[in-house]
Formats: C-alpha cells, structure tokens, sequence
C-alpha cells in the first residue's frame, strides 16, 4: 500500500477536529431523469457518509481528516484529491493495489420513490478490506471527536471488528460519534441489529426514528432513548417533524478541546428552558424542521450530522446544534449531488438565533445559503 496521491493531502495535526472513519465512492449523476437503462450519460461525483461529514465540516471551518481505503485506481486518486481540495486532511487514506474504489450509478428520481433506482460496484472494494489489522489507529484517535457510522459495519466481518474495536471504552477516547445510517441492501446477508450493539457503546448517536423502527422494531423517541441508555446525547430524527435530543450531560470518556488546542472535559450540553422538559436524567429538546423546497433528496442525514457536529465544536445549546443540523440539512436538499456549500457561519448563526415564530416561517430554496441573504431574504409570509 502506498500514500495518497503526491501534494493531494494535507499533513496530519494534533489539533483534529473531527476524524471519519468510512467508504467513499465516485458517484455517476444521470445527464437526465429516467431508468438507468435509459439514461445516455452520467457526470461523474463522490459520495460516502462519512467523507460527506467530512467535507460539510471542513467547509464550515472545522479542522478534518477523513480516514478510508481506496484502490491504487484513477477513481482513488479522483476521491482523494476531490475531498482534499475540500480542505480535509486525507493523509492517512491507504490504497490498496489488489482491489477497487467503489462505484455507484443511481438516477435523478427523488429516493423516497419507487422510481429511484441505484447500481453498486462496491463488493470487494478497497474499503471492504478495513479492519484493526490495517488501519492506522494512531490518526483515527487523534482527534476531539471520531465520527462513524452504520454503514462501515456492514461492508464485512473486518469492518464489523473495526468499528466495534473503535467504539471499545479505552484511556482517553475521543468522543465517538455515530449516525446508525442503516441500508437494507447492506445487510440482506447480515444482522443488522449489530447496529444497537455499536450505538450504545458510542457518546453520541444520530438515528431516524423510521429507521429505528425499521431495523430494531423500536418505536418512538422515547422508546429509541430507552434502547439506547449509555451514550450521553441520542438524536431521533423525526422527519418533516423535526428532531428529538436526549441529552444527560458529560460523559467521563470523551474529552474536549479548548480554542488554544489543551484538552479539557467536556461541559454538559447547555439547553434553553422553553423547548425543553424532563425526561428522567435527561435533558429533551425538541426543534421543528425547516421548510425547504427540494432540489434532491440526498445527503441531508450526513449533512445534519455535520451541522449538529459543528454546533457541538462551538460549545452551542442543543436547540442551537439541531437548528445548524437543519440548517446543513437544507443546503443539501437545496442543492443536486451529495455535497452542497454550507452557509457562511454567520449567516447561519443569525438563522439560528430567530425566536420560535420566525424560525418557522422560514422556507428555504435554492441559492438560500449566498453569503449576501439576510434572514428576511429567506422568510415567507
């Protein structure tokens, strides 16, 4: 295996924000809605949940590596560089020789449709082979926080042992992070109830409330924060609804980072008093969703994740990190493709800011996110 491609990757830091451990694959974006077998060409993309996470937060400001496997392939070298130029440190990603970057076609439809159709090339693929043998711990554990999700389990029995070594207590692990972004294709060979296993031994867990019902059974928020006692935040995404946080405070194991770089404990996540009330030990809060005239259906889960993960760097309440959540979230459905420009921070910081009433007159489309809009640009009546 040899390094990343030669002046693609900036160096490793002490000072990481945010590491993401995942697969990253070159995307093919139909030139034209219509079946795969219809479609005459495809423009050519990236896609992955953790390196989407990565970018948006590199975007945002936030110091970022992103951690994977890819073939010793020109879709490698494309990944690479693509995530690089976001300004995410990609200098410990590996490359593999004998197997592929992963691949995948899907067409214009909306992916809530049954028109939706998408084609994976990823068996066998370089990031399958992860495991604790081959991966270079001393940068996945080097950051504040450790992102991970779902997705890296179901890839193979290596993966499945990585993410359970990773998510393992340990002498001063950073905060471990983990969206549970189950994909039933994944794991029609699998058991995908692995994915409760590895949620409760993380800090901090981002998870629908569909898919929680889909995978475990389990239904509602309440019943998703009582499957799931032990990471101190749990975030149940409720769709058009909005999103849930049960919230219990510092967690002994996570450590944080002051603005000069020394690590600190963490503080309890602070909360504003009007959305939200007791729930046992914890703190819940409840934040409305955003009206948003969609563009297309894709990374808006990946993109929340790094708005709450941003909000969450910067010390924010929990109404605040679920607002930037939504905030992200929008962008993306605002924009084609899985990636999308964040808005600048102080925009989003004044959206954030809006009382409850103006926050939910809010109705975002495209182009919202221009440096240039004040709030009132992206208000209806």
């Amino acid at each position: 295996m040899s390094g990343p491609a030669a002046g693609t990757a900036r160096a490793a830091t002490t000072t990481t924000d945010v590491v993401c451990l995942g697969e990253s694959m070159v995307t093919f974006l139909p030139s034209q809605p219509g079946r795969l077998a219809d479609v005459p060409s495809f423009g050519r993309g990236i896609g992955g949940a953790e390196s989407n996470v990565a970018c948006a937060l590199a975007a945002a400001g936030h110091r970022v590596a992103w951690v994977g496997r890819v073939g010793a392939d020109g879709f490698g070298d494309h990944l690479v560089e693509t995530i690089s130029g976001y300004g995410v440190d990609t200098s410990a990603v590996r490359r593999d020789p004998a197997r592929p970057t992963g691949i995948y076609f899907r067409t214009a439809a909306d992916r809530g449709t049954g028109t939706h159709e998408v084609a994976y090339y990823r068996a066998g693929s370089a990031a399958s082979a992860m495991s604790p043998e081959n991966m270079p711990y001393e940068h996945l554990l080097a950051g504040r926080v450790l992102h991970l999700s779902g997705i890296t389990a179901a890839l193979s029995a290596g993966c499945l042992a990585l993410l359970r070594d990773l998510t393992a207590p340990r002498a001063a692990r950073p905060l471990v992070s983990f969206d549970v972004n189950h994909r039933p294709h994944l794991w029609r060979d699998g058991d995908a109830s692995v994915l409760l296993e590895l949620a409760r031994r993380c800090d901090l867990v981002f998870v629908g409330e569909d898919e929680a019902e889909e995978t475990w059974g389990i239904v509602g928020a309440e019943a998703v924060r009582e499957a799931l006692p032990e990471p101190s935040v749990v975030v149940v995404k409720r769709g058009s609804a909005g999103a849930t946080v049960f919230s219990s405070g510092r967690h002994p194991g996570a450590r944080s980072a002051n603005a000069e770089g020394a690590d600190t404990a963490p503080t309890a996540p602070a909360s504003p008093a009007s959305p939200a009330v007791a729930f046992g030990p914890d703190t819940v809060t409840d934040v409305p969703a955003l009206r948003v005239d969609v563009v297309a259906a894709v990374g808006a889960g990946d993109a929340f994740a790094a708005g709450f993960l941003s909000a969450t760097l910067r010390d924010l309440p929990v109404r605040d990190r679920v607002r930037h959540g939504h905030l992200m979230a929008a962008a993306a459905l605002t924009a084609p493709g899985d990636l999308a420009d964040p808005p600048a921070r102080d925009h989003a910081d004044r959206l954030v800011a809006l009382d409850d009433a103006a926050w939910g007159r809010l109705r975002l489309g495209p182009g919202w996110t221009a440096a240039d809009r004040a709030p009132e640009e992206v208000r209806t009546p």
